[in-house]
């Protein structure tokens, strides 16, 4: 059996990025970049993402946050457009809960987005009508069945 000579194994690399909380600076978009929110997660690091100038695009997850950076639906995210494909872009950064408010408030992001942080909240607004959803029977209403 040949020994280990790594550095170690699977844990140590599942650690490696505890820096990634840090305050970082906000970036805004430039030419050739649009800022989306995903609808919908496809797999094989693709997904399906609304853009800001109203299209639909199929975006890919580049390589450097494949595996790193987790992207569910409901995130802003910055795609770089590609000149020879209009409804195919490629995601550069996904921005924190924090940064998406702040782009909010800059005016970058239009006021009929809507961020993540309000659909926790929803949710517990209707368990609370959940006790709307059963119906009460009679005996009179039975016996008609």
């Amino acid at each position: 059996m040949p020994k280990n000579k790594g550095k170690g194994g699977k844990n140590r690399k599942r650690g490696k990025n505890e820096a990634d909380d840090e305050k970082r600076e906000l970036v805004f978009k430039e030419d050739g970049q649009e800022y989306a929110q995903v609808l919908r997660m496809l797999g094989n690091g693709r997904c399906e993402a609304l853009c800001i100038d109203g299209n639909k695009r199929l975006c890919h997850i580049r390589g450097k946050m494949h595996k790193k950076v987790w992207i569910a639906s409901g995130d802003i995210i910055l795609v770089g457009l590609r000149d020879y494909q209009d409804d195919k872009a490629d995601v550069i950064l996904k921005y924190q809960p924090d940064e998406a408010r702040l782009l909010k408030a800059y005016g970058e992001l239009p006021d009929n987005v809507r961020l993540n942080e309000g659909i926790a909240g929803g949710m517990d607004e209707e368990d609370d009508g959940a006790g709307d959803d059963y119906l009460e029977f009679e005996d009179e209403d039975i016996d008609k069945i």
